[in-house]
């Protein structure tokens, strides 16, 4: 029976979002026509060109997967304030129990009210100041120096197109700089039309007066993460003291115990540090400084408390929040182990802003899902694919907020996608501009992994009975180059009598996926994906394959060489011959397409939004589960029982040359 495939619950949301934008240009068309035209012919002009244009905002859609901020033309955004108009927010002061999340109040208002006026959050508050360093295009170029950190059309706000008056909440992190909201006017876009120019031309009107947190340096949204041993984690966090100003730390201890101090190493990137734009002028916004600190020879499966704090010159701390993690398991302990694996999250507001809940629908409902059931598992690996910052850097710190109570207790492991790193003639093997100018450098400082060369974004962990080698779909992977010599030996030097559960993972589908796209070039699978690595997996007999890069949830049946290698679906036993192959790219974005014929080795197939949770009970069983993001629960599921001679079975492609005893 060929596997269902339900209807996303945001294609009415989308579709919400297109016709939103179209109202827009509409209006803007009417209130061309109330001016009065001096003939029809140039009112049918007006009418064919708001139709083109409303079209155009339907194609680009969030929904389409454009970063929202994108879609500002704030280099050519002109000031002009006006004595009509207002923006106050309230309160002034956050964060002063030291909270790191606040929500503020915005009021906001003028005598020209228009359905294209949108609210601003933009950080530092100077923005409209001072030279700018983007480069100019065009004469007059740029007018402000940088993007928002998000937004909101004015009329989100009920009344506002009746009264001229309008209030939203917006929700804030501690980003390090205080925050000015800003009234906007001629909608988000430059429209290079003599006949809309006057309304379509993104005009400043009015700025607040400027609110901050009591500490913008506060040190904030610690990410764990297991480092080179099994006895190590270490953990990462953002904050606004450079070395020079305040020694970071992180205290720590077992319960009971007296608690150790361990000093941290501090990096930042500056915008030179860049490799494009927008994240060199527009989207470039100052990270701070991020500590590493390195907590070891830990206790297997022990709790630990611990937190990060700044020592200033007078001898006093800045403490952040006190938070605990269990340590990981030693190499084959046999014990409960429990993994989360996706790829493809990003990042929305909770506050509605960006229109983020288009770009990507289903990232909030994940990350809900899993702080949920946080009691419930020990690891995550993040398969690629991040907040797709895409060159807008106040991102990466939102994002590290919206996912800050899962990485707090758990280790977050993550590997690098297309979004994160692909920018041309950078070294990637990927020549295209979808991480925004970013080349891979603030996933590499913002986040922890154990790679030997943190440019080369692959690396093995050892949880328990759990062998993870997790590759770069970024970087050349075939015979020959140092990827691949890095993943036969990851493969090969597993000792699978103590850890049977062998997994590989990358961001890319270097496997199988029936995705729309893949099955169009007849492949399914990215251009030259698994024809050097398919013989590795057989070799070394890798359990499963998980990929990201396509956002759906897909599992094939254990494969080699484009054959299922059994019938059987469900309940795995005694030999396997072949490697499952799995594509877990649901994590929140925009969901992808699959093609319309099922291939016989599809197993099963979701367009939603879900992870995937593996659980190792003992040496001989395991538990697959796909879960939905939306309610948490078991939409597919397998098991597999194996014992140790079932793992030394002789299979096609596997088998070691053997000769006659003498």
């Amino acid at each position: 029976m060929a596997p269902s495939i339900p209807i996303s619950p945001q294609s009415a949301a989308s579709t919400n979002s297109k016709r939103l934008s179209s109202a827009r240009l509409c209006a803007s068309a009417l209130m061309v026509a109330s001016m009065g035209s001096r003939d029809d012919a140039t009112m049918v002009a007006v009418i064919a060109l708001t139709a083109l244009l409303a079209a155009a905002a339907a194609s680009g859609s969030p929904a389409e997967g454009f970063q929202p901020l994108s879609k500002i033309a704030i280099h050519k955004t002109t000031v002009q304030l006006h004595s009509s108009a207002y923006v106050e927010a309230t309160p002034a002061l956050l964060g002063e129990q030291g909270e790191d999340t606040e929500w503020v109040t915005v009021k906001y208002g003028w005598a020209n009210q228009s359905v294209d006026d949108w609210i601003a959050v933009f950080s530092p508050a100077d923005f409209n100041s001072g030279a700018c360093p983007n480069p100019s295009r065009y004469l007059g170029e740029p007018l402000l120096c940088t993007a928002p950190i998000k937004y909101q059309y004015a009329n989100y706000s009920a009344n506002y197109m009746y009264w001229g008056k309008g209030s939203i909440r917006f929700r804030l992190i501690n980003q390090r700089a205080d925050f000015a909201f800003a009234l906007f006017t001629g909608g988000l876009e430059n429209v290079s039309s003599l006949l809309l120019l006057s309304l379509h031309q993104p005009k400043l009107i009015a700025v607040s007066e400027p609110i901050a947190f009591k500490n913008p340096k506060a040190p904030v949204f610690p990410r764990l993460a297991q480092g080179n041993t099994h006895d190590e984690m270490t953990v990462t966090w953002t904050s606004g003291y450079d070395i020079s100003e305040a020694y970071p730390f992180v205290e720590w201890s077992v319960a009971g115990a007296q608690p150790t101090r361990t000093p941290a190493g501090t990096l930042t990137f500056n915008r030179g540090s860049m490799c494009g734009e927008p994240a060199r002028t527009i989207g470039w916004r100052d990270p701070g400084f991020i500590h590493t600190a390195f907590m070891r020879n830990l206790w297997p499966n022990k709790e630990y408390s611990y937190k990060i704090g700044h020592e200033l010159p007078d001898g006093s701390i800045v403490w952040g929040k006190p938070y605990t993690f269990r340590a990981p398991p030693t190499p084959g302990q046999n014990s409960l182990q429990r993994v989360i694996v996706f790829g493809d999250m990003g990042k929305a507001e909770r506050d509605g802003s960006n229109e983020f809940a288009n770009y990507q629908p289903g990232s909030l409902n994940t990350t809900d899902t899993l702080v949920e059931d946080l009691d419930n598992y020990d690891i995550v690996f993040h398969i690629g694919d991040m907040p797709y910052a895409n060159g807008y850097l106040s991102q990466w710190d939102q994002f590290t907020a919206q996912v800050a109570p899962i990485t707090a207790k758990k280790p977050y492991m993550i590997a690098s996608g297309n979004h994160e790193r692909d920018w041309p003639n950078t070294g990637g093997f990927f020549d295209v501009k979808d991480s925004g100018g970013e080349c891979g450098v603030p996933a590499e400082t913002y986040y922890y992994y154990p790679a030997e060369n943190r440019a080369n974004f692959w690396y093995k962990v050892d949880y328990g009975m759990f062998r993870f080698c997790v590759a770069d779909s970024e970087h050349d992977w075939r015979e020959g180059t140092p990827q691949y010599s890095f993943i036969e030996h990851c493969l090969s030097t597993v000792d699978r009598k103590h850890q049977p559960w062998l997994i590989f993972a990358a961001h890319r589908v270097l496997g199988y996926s029936s995705n729309s796209w893949y099955a169009s070039q007849g492949s399914f699978e990215e251009p030259e994906g698994r024809e050097s690595l398919q013989k590795l997996w057989q070799k070394y007999r890798v359990d499963m394959a998980f990929f990201g890069h396509v956002h759906n949830y897909e599992r094939t049946c254990p494969m080699y060489q484009n054959q299922c290698m059994t019938r059987e679906r469900s309940r795995y036993s005694g030999t396997m011959n072949g490697t499952i192959f799995v594509v877990a790219g649901g994590g929140g974005s925009h969901l992808s397409d699959y093609t319309t014929a099922i291939p016989r080795w599809s197993v099963f197939r979701d367009r939603d939004f879900g992870f995937v949770k593996l659980t190792a009970f003992n040496h001989s069983s395991l538990l697959f589960e796909y879960k939905k993001s939306s309610d948490g629960k078991v939409y597919d599921s397998f098991t597999i029982d194996r014992d140790y001679r079932d793992v030394l079975s002789c299979v096609h492609d596997s088998c070691f040359p053997t000769t006659l005893a003498t």
